[in-house]
């Protein structure tokens, strides 16, 4: 009975892993998407004092808009600017509107 239990639970969560490990996942962005977003956040309108890394997670709309979806930092100023800057605005060439995509960013001082 025990074995019984032992390859229930195995199975269970077998069969749980392979469901999370189907999901969604994120694709880096290529280096045109990169470009282009690239191109919107320039000259930011606030200062830093020290380098700043994010990673932002953002998809496309079914009209080629982008999406941000997630942006991985505390400084107020970073985040008002990206959303402001690249939410809704259209890409020359955009990524599939089914796809999250994450991309690294560094915001240098100076």
């Amino acid at each position: 009975m025990k074995k019984m239990i032992l390859l229930a639970l195995a199975l269970v969560i077998s069969s749980a892993s392979l469901f999370a490990a189907s999901g969604n996942n994120p694709v880096e962005a290529n280096k045109e998407i990169r470009n282009q977003i690239v191109d919107l956040l320039k000259s930011p309108q606030f200062t830093v004092e020290k380098d700043i890394n994010v990673t932002l997670t953002f998809t496309f709309s079914s009209s080629g808009e982008i999406v941000v979806l997630d942006i991985d930092s505390g400084h107020r100023d970073l985040l008002n600017y990206v959303r402001e800057h690249l939410n809704y605005k259209k890409l020359n060439v955009p990524g599939d509107h089914n796809q999250i995509y994450i991309m690294p960013l560094k915001i240098k001082t100076g």
